[in-house]
């Protein structure tokens, strides 16, 4: 009989700032995300701490008696992990974690920790593994000046270097390998996609979490791994779909964020190929959040930095099942009616009117409005495929009068 383990989380402090660019409001869903973040990562969240600052402090990132209360909460509750919602500097980092004595990680330093529990392929743990000795390259600090060769003295002259230059030089070493390393990965990857033949390409595009696995397990009646946390889907899995008698490719990709790392951005571009050479994108977004309009902006603007922002594109608002709006009472005087009161109707109704037929809305979950969805999504493939081969269109019929 095999024994229970209990899995025990950790104790993990959240800090943040409110500033000009980010107001109390925009603090707190970024804490929130940076929250879901940690529970995805295997801690949970006991305190979370803000500060007001025109700009974060150079040395500590926050002021120093709000860095005092943090030392005194982290020190009588026994908390093992700090976590700031912004990217530490090599010098903020080692300061800080001079004064809290605990483990010290920013955002990108989690969301890498997410990427690397979650990279299943060799391609997906070269990439994070790419990112992670981009980000750790600056960090390193000298562990071993015992060994140090330069300092001169009786039976210290001689040629050799400090213990943070070979350091440096093996991390150096090992980007570059890792670097070559996908380069030999994207040819064979480009040969793959090349071996599809000219099938129309389909990419499921969005926010992290936004339920793209699970409306590709829908579409594609496949098994691919969807959970209710952050980046589950960190591999692109690509899957032939057939809607009537027309053969298309679907493809799943990693999700985004906002403040995504730079150096994941930079390594993840060759897997986003699939994104640059789709004929169609499903943006997926997930109605029932809040922000759901920032998440939007946030992966167009990434959209954009790879350069498929121009691309036609389907807007599949899913979660309709899970949308709440919040409730208004009418006798109140005090309070206005606005964008958190809408109804999806009401939504209908707003900037997403000008979208037309190209706004979808459905439960991947409970599979409400799959028909509309496989109609539309067969009418835009249909007149892709019938322009890369004129003289198949007979094969395949209008979209009234598919089954």
């Amino acid at each position: 009989m095999l024994e229970k383990k209990d899995i025990s989380l950790e104790k993990v402090v959240l800090v943040g700032i409110i500033n000009q660019q980010q107001d109390e409001e925009t603090s707190k869903e970024y804490l929130d995300e940076l929250e879901f973040l940690t529970y995805t990562a295997g801690g949970e969240v006991v305190k979370r701490y803000t500060q007001k600052l025109d700009m974060p402090n150079s040395k500590t990132f926050i002021g120093s008696g709000k860095m005092n209360e943090v030392m005194e909460f982290v020190k009588e509750h026994d908390v093992g992990t700090v976590i700031f919602d912004d990217e530490l500097s090599p010098a903020q980092e080692r300061n800080i974690s001079k004064i809290l004595n605990c483990k010290i990680l920013d955002r990108t330093n989690l969301i890498l920790d997410i990427f690397a529990q979650r990279a299943q392929t060799s391609y997906a743990r070269t990439q994070v593994e790419l990112a992670q000795c981009e980000y750790l390259l600056p960090r390193l600090k000298g562990m071993w000046t015992h060994l140090e060769r330069q300092k001169g003295g009786i039976g210290m002259r001689g040629p050799g270097e400090t213990e943070i230059e070979t350091d440096r030089r093996i991390v150096r070493d090992k980007i570059a390998l890792l670097k070559a390393k996908i380069k030999t990965i994207d040819k064979q990857m480009a040969v793959q996609r090349g071996n599809r033949g000219k099938l129309v390409r389909v990419a499921l595009v969005g926010y992290t979490n936004v339920g793209k696995s699970t409306l590709m397990n829908v579409i594609s009646k496949s098994d691919v791994f969807a959970e209710n946390k952050l980046f589950a889907t960190l591999d692109t899995t690509v899957r032939k779909v057939v809607i009537g008698n027309l053969p298309f490719l679907v493809s799943d990709t990693v999700g985004f964020i906002r403040k995504l790392p730079t150096q994941l951005v930079e390594s993840f571009k060759s897997t986003l190929d699939e994104v640059r050479e789709a004929d169609l994108l499903l943006h997926v977004v997930d109605i029932s959040h809040s922000n759901f309009e920032e998440h939007i902006d946030s992966v167009n603007q990434i959209l954009d930095d790879i350069e498929s922002k121009d691309k036609p594109t389907i807007m599949v608002f899913n979660k309709i099942d899970a949308y709440q709006p919040e409730p208004y009472d009418d006798d109140d005087l005090i309070e206005e009616r606005s964008e958190i009161h809408y109804s999806i109707e009401e939504w209908k109704r707003t900037w997403m009117s000008r979208i037309g037929d190209n706004a979808l809305f459905i439960s991947a979950l409970n599979k409400e409005n799959m028909e509309d969805f496989r109609k539309r999504v067969y009418k835009e493939v249909r007149e892709i495929h019938v322009t890369r081969f004129p003289y198949n269109e007979f094969l395949y019929p209008d979209v009234e009068d598919i089954e």
